[in-house]
């Protein structure tokens, strides 16, 4: 059978995981889903990776979907666990808690926010009750790029997605094992696979501040080479001493002379 990865992509697939730990012995991971060609990648190597991995551990995928239709998943939601299923791999479908209702007017980001942050809640309480110490998400290269340059320019702070992030006092841990690899590659990867993204039903899918700053960013990759790979290598390059750090005041409070 010929190899999914190539040996580029296998070797940074593996380097990622060693350089942040993100798999250990006995671990139990939470997969999410979303039906973009990222997560279902992601699933399919998690799943693939157990056969040559010199460690033993458990996954399982879950969907949260946002538009059940009158108590039944979605087709969104069904056609992403469809694609799961033509690999071997199960997929849990849980429904929305709090599905975002779209109002005239209102602002696309902070939409995006709450959703995001409704869907993520939603997939802790689920790695909890499953014993799950690890929740993976298919965040790549490009994503974490991508978020430096909406928190630098939205947010007013220099910082990004972690390619490991522990939460909870440690008890749960995000991972990306695409970290390292890029969109194109990952696409890649899915069509030697067979898979094919799960259209997004959101109204507001190519709406966002994301979108603007990837348009952004394919400019500065194609005005200067080498760019793409010299902004990411500088996320784990930071001089602090060279940022705006201001010195804090020290209020004394003890009586003057």
């Amino acid at each position: 059978m010929k190899a999914v990865l190539t040996a580029a992509e296998n070797r940074r697939v593996a380097q990622a995981m060693l350089d942040y730990g993100m798999l250990a012995d006995g671990d139990r991971v939470l997969i999410a889903v979303s039906g973009g060609i990222d997560s279902l990648v992601l699933a399919w190597l998690l799943h693939d990776w157990r056969r040559k991995a010199p460690i033993s551990y458990e996954v399982q995928a879950v969907h949260i979907d946002m538009q059940p239709e009158n108590g039944q998943p979605s087709g969104r939601a069904a056609a992403t666990a469809a694609q799961l299923a033509s690999l071997g791999i199960a997929c849990e479908i849980l429904p929305a808690e709090q599905p975002v209702v779209l109002e005239e007017g209102a602002d696309p980001a902070g939409l995006c926010h709450r959703c995001a942050r409704n869907r993520r809640r939603q997939l802790f309480e689920r790695a909890r009750q499953g014993g799950c110490g690890k929740l993976a998400f298919g965040h790549h290269r490009d994503d974490i790029v991508e978020t430096f340059f909406i928190n630098l320019t939205s947010g007013g702070n220099i910082s990004t997605m972690r390619p490991k992030q522990e939460l909870f006092s440690g008890r749960l841990a995000l991972i990306r094992p695409l970290a390292y690899l890029e969109k194109e590659e990952i696409r890649a990867i899915g069509r030697r696979l067979g898979l094919k993204p799960v259209p997004a039903t959101c109204p507001l899918a190519e709406q966002t501040r994301r979108k603007d700053i990837r348009d952004l960013l394919q400019h500065i990759y194609g005005q200067i080479p080498g760019s793409r790979e010299q902004i990411f290598a500088a996320l784990g390059n930071v001089r602090s001493e060279y940022l705006l750090v201001q010195h804090q005041r020290i209020t004394n409070n003890a009586h003057q002379p």
